[in-house]
């Protein structure tokens, strides 16, 4: 057991240290468009925005969706 903890253990910590190293360090070989952050885009917000859209679907509420869903013809319809 001893043997494992004073040499087999630390070897594989800088092991597994060395590999992270490599892996990080290859992105300065990369092509420059994969080698940036991945791009952030704006996020359209899908669902109900308010109570006009709510009335638009025919509900008595806005809790009322949360509870049963949407109706068909709101679920299939695309976002505008």
């Amino acid at each position: 057991m001893s043997v494992f903890r004073q040499y087999i253990a630390p070897l594989l910590v800088v092991l597994m240290f060395v590999l992270a190293l490599v892996v990080v360090s290859v992105r300065i070989f990369l092509p420059e468009d994969m080698a940036a952050p991945a791009p952030i885009e704006a996020v359209e917000q899908v669902g109900l925005g308010g109570s006009d859209d709510v009335a638009d679907l025919g509900t008595a509420s806005s809790l009322d969706v949360l509870i049963h869903g949407l109706p068909d013809e709101a679920a299939i319809a695309p976002a505008s």
